[in-house]
């Protein structure tokens, strides 16, 4: 009787203990979904308000010349980095380069360089990674003396 009443705890026991495995796997799973998910929505937020500011006939260039920022730099080079690219094609204001961790698996009309390359020789540096902003600030204020901003405080100060 001993050897089945082992046996049933050891069952038990080893089921807990996938129970728990796989709660904590899938917690896991959920977590990161929740980021991705957070991280869209601020994103197709900011993006609805770039178009809403486009559709007022407004332009970004206007926000950097106001401020005097001639060369900039563009850090986050996905979509909506291209899209400021392209936003900011023909008028005056220069593009020097993006910056990206996937520097070297990633093409644009501008030089994308990793962050350990970028030398700072700009104006200013605009984080496009609007969910990641304060990070990135913080790990390039300690490497550049210029400005660093959000292009989502550029969208709503335009």
């Amino acid at each position: 009787m001993n050897k089945g009443f082992i046996s049933v705890v050891s069952v038990l026991a080893g089921a807990v203990a996938g129970v728990g495995t796989v709660g904590k796997i899938a917690g896991d799973s959920i977590s990161r979904a929740q980021k991705m998910s957070d991280k869209h929505l601020a994103l197709f937020l900011m993006m609805n308000h770039w178009v809403k500011v486009k559709q007022e006939g407004k332009n970004l260039s206007s926000y950097f010349k106001q401020h005097d920022y001639k060369k900039i730099a563009i850090y986050g080079m996905s979509y909506a980095g291209e899209t400021l690219i392209d936003e900011l094609r023909g008028t005056g204001v220069e593009i020097v380069c993006g910056i990206d961790n996937n520097a070297a698996s990633m093409y644009s009309d501008v030089k994308i360089l990793e962050v350990n390359d970028f030398e700072g020789n700009v104006d200013v540096v605009v984080v496009t990674a609007i969910t990641f902003f304060d990070e990135i600030e913080d790990q390039l204020s300690k490497r550049l003396d210029c400005p660093i901003i959000s292009l989502e405080d550029v969208l709503y100060d335009v």
